[in-house]
């Protein structure tokens, strides 16, 4: 998600509270090493507790589009950041109403393609406020 679109801001102003309100420290668009290709990789969140480092990067799709042929990419991107050490696990949260393949992202199926896809949690946007509000990333 694009750090200066407003769709990234109010997704960001939803999740921020609720990793709080779960006992989370968190930072904002923190960067993780490069991308595959060796472009930087920033996150929108690092959320820290009990010893754990959960990478975290959200997309939005409020309409059909490109978001989604960009999911599998970041899904790679995350699990390169977890394998070399920049967290100890990474989620990706699909906000929005447009995801044709939201099923798809979030059965964890993606792992039968991506070798290193099990390192990422795919979730919506509600299970993610559900899990980070009780402390369960």
């Amino acid at each position: 998600m694009a750090q200066n679109s407003n769709t990234g801001a109010v997704l960001e102003a939803m999740i921020l509270p609720a990793l709080t309100r779960g006992g989370y420290a968190c930072q904002r668009q923190q960067r993780v090493g490069q991308r595959c290709g060796g472009r930087p990789h920033k996150v929108d969140a690092v959320a820290e507790k009990g010893g754990e480092r959960v990478l975290i990067s959200l997309k939005w799709q409020q309409t059909g589009g490109t978001a989604e042929q960009k999911v599998p990419f970041e899904v790679m991107c995350l699990a390169d950041a977890v394998t070399a050490g920049h967290g100890t696990r990474a989620m990706l949260v699909l906000g929005g109403d447009g995801w044709t393949l939201r099923d798809y992202f979030t059965s964890g199926k993606m792992s039968e393609h991506l070798i290193h896809a099990g390192l990422v949690k795919v979730v919506t946007l509600e299970a993610f406020i559900r899990l980070a509000n009780n402390g369960h990333l």
